[in-house]
């Protein structure tokens, strides 16, 4: 996954960041999402692509990639094998869209 969609302006970027280093953001996040988002200005795209987990998105609208893991975490918590925590493959299957099947049975076989 390229930078070529990454806009520094987004303040999706900020929002994660923000999430991922206050704790008392992420409980207040974690209590009422609608809330938080209402204080970012953050355009009603951003707003629906976070509501909906719209990860791929996020991405086309210039979220980073690595923050888009980051909110994938936040917002599904972590998992124990890497690539198959409830966050990567929510991640995976919003980037892939219709395409995941296909990438998941290739994976297995």
């Amino acid at each position: 996954m390229a930078l070529e969609h990454f806009r520094p302006q987004l303040r999706t970027n900020d929002l994660v960041q923000d999430l991922k280093w206050n704790d008392e953001l992420r409980t207040r996040f974690e209590e009422s999402e609608a809330t938080v988002l209402a204080e970012y200005p953050l355009t009603e795209e951003e707003r629906e692509a976070i509501r909906t987990r719209d990860f791929r998105r996020l991405y086309e609208l210039g979220l980073h990639p690595y923050l888009l893991s980051q909110l994938a975490r936040l917002l599904f918590g972590t998992g124990e094998k890497a690539g198959t925590s409830a966050p990567a493959m929510a991640l995976i299957r919003s980037l892939l869209g219709d395409e995941y099947e296909q990438y998941m049975g290739n994976r297995s076989g």
